[in-house]
């Protein structure tokens, strides 16, 4: 069956780019073939987009030719459709091999890398994702027993870092997104809306996308925890209904095409209290002081350090990092895995680069998120969205 590829993301001179920055990186690192099990990076060397990654599966990258995509046989059709490859280099394996304590897909894998020449060869495998099992790794030591098997986590998502212009349309497409989202949230939120409601109203403005362009599933689901679940930053929703007096953080992301664009604001319902006015403004001032860092030739602990001197004026102490690389992605994370705004991080700042700047404070009785999405430019950085800052009040 040929390839019957027709939305396709990129053009194929995109991937072979990439594909090019990717095998340079290989070869410095000693690595003949490159087995990509997270679904973020087999996405961006390849095309491939489904929702499939729950079972084994691969994008092979050797050091010649074509990728090869690997996966469950029922997923042929799929890569078939969003893959740039031909189709002599896509592979599934047949369906015994799904969830059998008695057989492992990565007994089919090493069959395949055994007879395209790389038995005896030195293999990167992408050890710390969230996508390759313990019993992954010791299927391939077992089956590949002349192989040299290394560590080969992030040499993907590092060749991520910089932006093309496609990748920041659909970023700046995204971001619009996002703050259709939240100017939603503004407009329906009042005491005794059950939070449900709200988040079905935030996944519906998500999805139906803004000014012709439609919207993706995050790889994070919304986050809108109130009152003293907002002391936590990781907390989902429940039908509870929004209370005068309490604050509502709202940590969600507008994506298209899989490229994520996340922002946070916080809500208040009544007339807040000083310690919320006087904790918003130490993060607003703490954010402005790291934006004025984040350019180019500045080091990712640059952005920090002047976020948590500005944090700490006010007296507050924010003991962990303040921002992360976002794109392309799928759950259960939005960010890219490698650099973070934080002390000791000497990662150089590039134009290209895209940021998800994360200045949340959790206090005793509440929490605070006033967030940016931002782009690194040539001069300085660029806040991707225009969502209004400050603590959203309604009285």
């Amino acid at each position: 069956m040929p390839s019957t590829r027709t939305s396709p993301s990129f053009p194929d001179a995109e991937y072979w780019d990439r594909i090019e920055k990717t095998r340079a990186a290989m070869e410095a690192s000693g690595i003949e073939v490159l087995v990509i099990s997270d679904p973020s990076n087999m996405s961006w060397i390849s095309g491939y987009d489904g929702w499939s990654f729950y079972v084994h599966q691969a994008v092979i990258l050797g050091m010649e030719g074509e990728p090869i995509w690997w996966g469950r046989g029922i997923d042929l059709a799929g890569a078939l459709r969003t893959v740039f490859m031909e189709e002599d280099n896509i592979f599934g394996y047949e369906d015994t091999y799904v969830q059998n304590p008695d057989k492992h897909p990565m007994e089919d894998l090493a069959r395949i890398l055994d007879a395209m020449g790389w038995g005896q060869g030195r293999i990167g495998i992408e050890l710390d994702n969230y996508y390759f099992s313990g019993k992954a790794y010791t299927t391939l030591l077992a089956r590949l027993p002349k192989a040299e098997l290394i560590d080969a986590t992030g040499i993907v998502n590092w060749q991520r870092a910089v932006k093309s212009d496609t990748e920041l349309t659909y970023m700046r497409r995204a971001a619009a997104i996002v703050e259709a989202m939240h100017a939603r949230i503004v407009e329906l939120a009042e005491p005794g809306l059950p939070k449900h409601q709200l988040v079905a109203e935030i996944y519906h403005t998500g999805i139906s996308g803004v000014g012709g362009h439609w919207g993706d599933y995050p790889a994070i689901v919304p986050m809108a925890p109130s009152g003293l679940d907002a002391t936590a930053p990781h907390l989902t929703w429940d039908d509870t209904p929004l209370r005068t007096g309490e604050t509502t953080f709202f940590e969600i992301a507008g994506a298209h095409r899989r490229y994520q664009c996340p922002q946070s604001r916080t809500l208040f319902l009544g007339k807040p209290p000083q310690k919320y006015l006087d904790a918003t403004k130490a993060v607003e001032e703490a954010k402005n002081a790291a934006l004025e860092k984040a350019k180019p030739g500045n080091r990712c602990e640059d952005v920090a350090n002047a976020f948590n001197m500005a944090l700490e004026a006010h007296g507050y102490v924010k003991d962990n990092r303040c921002g992360y690389p976002i794109g392309i992605s799928y759950p259960p994370d939005w960010g890219e895995r490698t650099m973070s705004f934080r002390k000791g991080d000497r990662t150089v700042l590039q134009p290209g680069m895209t940021f998800h700047l994360m200045p949340g404070l959790w206090l005793d009785d509440g929490g605070i998120e006033i967030t940016e999405p931002i782009l690194i430019t040539e001069t300085g950085v660029e806040k991707l969205c225009n969502t209004p800052g400050g603590l959203t009040v309604k009285v």
